[in-house]
């Protein structure tokens, strides 16, 4: 029996429902390969989140990591649940403005921010600009100029903090692309350079240690360290932070081996930690703000496969090859990420094999498990892979020129489509035909 399916999400007939949507249902209905939200519980986690906040009675932002899934209607699920969102580029900027996002809750992220992109988010008054590097500083400040325009800003660091996780997902140590160094005075001076403009509102500071994060300790250190980075620049500078942001990263479960803490138990001990810090300083207290991305939408997102070929071998383990794959899924090729697979038709079938599940793209490394048990399976069964909704869809690629799945938002029952099943004339309409010379 899968410990991560309730038996509230099966229906009478056996099958594995999302959102009240029975999944056979859903797969019949869209077609596979088919990412499917359960609403519900992306508004119950930004409102867990938010219930920590108000307990713990201290001013707040819940601001969505959209990098996790950006869509129109993400954007609008979180405007209508009181979120927050932070985007990392001009598409994403695009989408929220789209979706009608209310643009003073909105903070851009990214350490290569364009021309372009900044125009975009002055023009647009973007709620707060997280400034990443000093030629960044330089060109808002041109460009602040040119527009006779003001903005928020936030000042980036890296704590010097590494997150136990995977090393390409870690972001808060000394060596990264992002942030501003401690050590090296680099976030005094980018402070100075702040301050000294009057066109620049600064509102506080952020850091961001990684994602997938099971353990406290590096979120309590964190918040130590940004207290005492706002002690140092009040005592240095008489700059009072209003916003102390410690990022997201917050673990959630994949398999039956991750065991993290619920993501709100994690706010509960950071807003404690800063506030026991702040206690021994001079400082008002300011602001929290966190960014979670995966551990809103990650639970939430199920993609249903359809089971196509079989390859047995003596001695080896089986493969058994779905309709999707690397193209809907990187992270297992990308991170050895692991899911676990149920049959949508009975998810709490016996075990009877355990099989490698292959992926359809013409890669030797397009495998979404290593590992999976599963019962006895045919051609034309429904797979469901479990808390898809974080980095699957948002980095779908068209690889071996493979349409890009249809997503559908499932709650009360009721289901429709948010974005469109790719078609093969989409696959094609930048093209331009070659004249030879």
């Amino acid at each position: 029996m899968n410990e991560q399916i309730s038996e509230q999400e099966i229906n009478a007939a056996g099958h594995l429902t999302v959102g009240g949507c029975d999944t056979i249902e859903l797969a019949k209905q869209y077609g596979t390969p088919l990412v499917v939200y359960d609403v519900a519980k992306i508004r119950d986690q930004i409102r867990r989140f938010r219930k920590v906040f108000e307990k713990n009675n201290v001013d707040y932002a819940v601001s969505y990591a959209s990098k996790a899934f950006a869509a129109v209607a993400i954007y609008q699920v979180a405007a209508a649940e009181g979120a927050h969102v932070d985007v990392v580029s001009a598409g994403e900027l695009y989408t929220a403005i789209k979706a009608g996002f209310p643009m003073e809750r909105v903070s851009f992220h990214g350490n290569n921010k364009s021309k372009e992109e900044l125009e975009m988010a002055i023009r647009h008054h973007v709620g707060v600009i997280m400034l990443d590097n000093f030629h960044e500083i330089d060109l808002l400040a041109d460009l602040l100029e040119a527009a006779d325009a003001k903005i928020k800003v936030m000042l980036r660091i890296t704590p010097g903090i590494s997150a136990h996780t995977n090393k390409y997902i870690q972001t808060g140590q000394v060596d990264s692309k992002f942030g501003f160094d401690l050590a090296s005075g680099q976030a005094d001076l980018a402070l100075e350079k702040v301050l000294a403009n009057p066109r620049m509102e600064m509102e506080g500071l952020h850091a961001h240690i990684g994602s997938q994060i099971f353990e406290l300790a590096g979120f309590e250190g964190v918040a130590n360290k940004l207290v005492e980075v706002a002690s140092h620049w009040q005592e240095k500078y008489g700059y009072q932070a209003r916003v102390i942001n410690v990022g997201g990263g917050f673990g959630i479960r994949y398999v039956s081996g991750d065991h993290p803490l619920m993501p709100e138990d994690f706010v509960d001990a950071i807003i404690k930690a800063i506030k026991q810090a702040i206690a021994s300083t001079d400082l008002a207290m300011p602001a929290i703000w966190i960014e979670p991305g995966r551990s809103i939408v990650g639970p939430a997102g199920y993609n249903l496969y359809t089971v196509g070929s079989r390859k047995d071998v003596p001695g080896l383990k089986p493969y058994v090859t779905v309709d999707g794959g690397m193209g809907d899924n990187i992270r297992p090729a990308l991170y050895q990420a692991e899911y676990e697979t149920v049959l949508a038709s009975d998810p709490h079938a016996p075990i009877k094999e355990h099989v490698r599940l292959a992926g359809k793209y013409c890669e030797s490394g397009d495998i979404l498990s290593q590992d999976q048990g599963l019962p006895a399976t045919k051609p034309g069964d429904v797979l469901a892979m479990l808390d898809t909704g974080a980095y699957g869809y948002s980095m779908a690629s068209n690889y071996n020129r493979n349409p890009r799945p249809a997503v559908v938002f499932a709650e009360n029952g009721q289901s429709q489509v948010v974005i469109e099943r790719e078609s093969l004339d989409d696959l094609v309409h930048l093209d331009l035909p070659y004249h030879a010379q």
